[in-house]
């Protein structure tokens, strides 16, 4: 009978010290470099923040065209000024075709004091801004930074500003940064969410518990699973295109809502809402696909094979016991491709989203706006100002992004502890 050679020997020795020598330098090795991507990682979504808080918060300089002083009645301030004084103070200021004009928007009278004084603001103290300051720099050297200007120009008011504030959360968008808000962004993005998340989640798990527990082995399911793989890498501007040829054109009477009568009187064309979800749904569906198959993988054929052997069908058993096991991880997958999608721009850009709209969307086939875009259209002035916005807005939408995100894996725990 043939020995084993000594080839084939565990090392013994001095080769064993050797080879565990040598085993331990390899793992220090890559322990130190996955320790450094992390350290990397670590550092650079720190400067990200660094540079968005920086941008968000800081010293104002700002003239007035009228000083609120002046717009004292009878000894009264401004802010404590009744509706009547307000509207009185906008006659004596503006011309009276532009009374007219804002009175025949929405009458003077039937106005809430907010909305009375944001004309006031706007029309007649027209706060402009002088200079600003970023975040750090403002703490560091804020006094003499006021006492400078105080000595340049008495007229010139100088004050921290959180650019995230609620007044640019709840106000539309301005050509004046001073008096910009999101709260159309705002609506849009949600409002294009909702859709996407309606579409993509429903047909992307459809698909995936067919291509899993129903679609055979074929040359052609296997064609279909590779392609759906290679359309999760496909960059998001061709979905775009996809989304500008087959919703905003092919599909329009269905996209502006003619089709049932509800188009928007402002919109002509489909580059609604719908259209805008619709393409990012297109553009998540892979992506959903992929991670329910995977998760529907990792259920034991053990537990399938008892549902079959006690009498239950095969949709039975899938429903009651393949999809209750695997929804954690495709609600996991969810998660990550919605966040993907609340973040796009190059698609809506594509499809027609409005860079200035200064007024709310009412319906999936109205006109819109969302907060990448937005950013995008704030970041491509050349005003330092509007970096100070954008920066304010992509706070806004990091916080909406992760409470999205907390509030599904919120749901996803519950949802696994109880089986």
């Amino acid at each position: 009978m043939n020995q084993p050679s000594d080839d084939h020997l565990f090392p013994t020795g001095e080769a064993q010290l050797a080879q565990l020598r040598r085993r331990k330098r390899n793992g220090m090795f890559w322990s130190f470099l996955f320790q450094s991507s992390t350290i990397i990682a670590i550092i650079a979504l720190s400067a990200l923040l660094y540079n968005v808080i920086n941008s968000a918060f800081g010293l104002v300089a700002y003239e007035n065209s009228v000083a609120p002083e002046e717009l004292a009645r009878d000894g009264v301030a401004l802010e404590n000024l009744e509706n009547a004084q307000l509207i009185g103070i906008l006659e004596e200021y503006l011309s009276k075709g532009l009374v007219r004009r804002y009175d025949h928007e929405e009458p003077l009278n039937e106005r809430s004091r907010e909305s009375l004084m944001g004309l006031v603001e706007e029309r007649v103290i027209k706060p402009q801004i002088v200079k600003t300051w970023p975040l750090v720099e403002s703490i560091l050297h804020g006094s003499a930074i006021k006492q400078a200007w105080k000595e340049k120009n008495e007229n010139v008011t100088v004050e921290f500003r959180a650019w995230v504030n609620p007044s640019f959360l709840s106000s539309p968008q301005s050509s004046k940064p001073i008096q910009a808000g999101i709260r159309p962004a705002i609506i849009g993005s949600l409002m294009t969410i909702l859709i996407t998340i309606l579409v993509a989640f429903p047909i992307g798990v459809g698909a995936a518990i067919y291509l899993e527990e129903y679609a055979s082995n074929s040359r052609f399911n296997r064609f279909i699973k590779t392609n759906i793989s290679n359309l999760a890498g496909v960059p998001s501007i061709i979905y775009g295109m996809l989304g500008l040829a087959l919703f905003v054109r092919l599909c329009e009477p269905f996209t502006s809502g003619t089709m049932f009568g509800a188009a928007d009187p402002t919109t002509a064309n489909g580059r609604t809402i719908l259209s805008a979800g619709l393409t990012l749904s297109l553009l998540i569906l892979p992506l959903i696909i992929i991670n329910g198959q995977e998760a529907i993988r990792a259920v034991p054929n053990t537990l399938r094979e008892a549902s079959l052997g006690v009498g239950a069908t095969k949709w039975q058993t899938i429903w009651n016991h393949v999809f209750p096991q695997s929804l954690p991880g495709i609600l996991t997958g969810t998660i990550l491709a919605v966040s993907r999608a609340i973040g796009e721009t190059a698609p809506l850009v594509v499809i027609g989203a409005s860079t200035f709209i200064a007024v709310d969307p009412t319906s999936p086939f109205s006109k819109f706006t969302t907060l990448p875009v937005q950013i995008y259209q704030w970041t491509s002035r050349p005003q330092p100002e509007f970096r100070h916005i954008a920066a304010a807005a992509i706070v806004v939408l990091l916080i909406l992004l992760l409470s999205m995100n907390a509030f599904a894996i919120v749901m996803r725990n519950r949802y696994r502890s109880k089986l």
